[in-house]
């Protein structure tokens, strides 16, 4: 098996039109609206694909439960994009008033990240790799 990348990822939300103007503010665009099987998909001039799934409950009291919560349960954490700027990023996204939840914090492999909760809290994380 040859793995030539990551296609796309899936996100179940709460609602799609409120998740799609989020998405959209990022510079992603609807490619595919399927309203039989709850499935929108949204695609950034990068590449980057995204299916929103429209079929999640809203009784978490306001918390991802991935993240939020003592008890730590298997999941999909949060997803990371990679960009060319951690600075020029949180100033874009501070410019469209999307909240920073976290960082810019520098890890072990000299990556430089931000954090941001999409409106279902889904952890987002914009990654710059280290300039040798």
């Amino acid at each position: 098996m040859q793995i030539k990348g990551i296609d796309h990822i899936g996100i179940r939300v709460m609602d799609v039109v409120r998740s799609i103007r989020f998405y959209h503010k990022l510079g992603f665009q609807v490619t595919r609206e399927d309203h039989q099987e709850h499935v929108f998909v949204v695609k950034h001039p990068s590449g980057a694909e995204i299916n929103l799934i429209e079929t999640g409950n809203d009784d978490f009291n306001g918390k991802n439960v991935l993240m939020d919560e003592d008890k730590k349960y298997p999941g999909y954490t949060h997803y990371a994009i990679e960009v060319d700027s951690v600075d020029s990023t949180k100033a874009f996204l501070e410019s469209i008033a999307v909240t920073i939840s976290g960082g810019p914090s520098t890890f072990g492999d000299g990556k430089t990240s931000i954090f941001v909760r999409d409106p279902d809290f889904n952890v987002i994380e914009f990654t710059q790799k280290p300039r040798y």
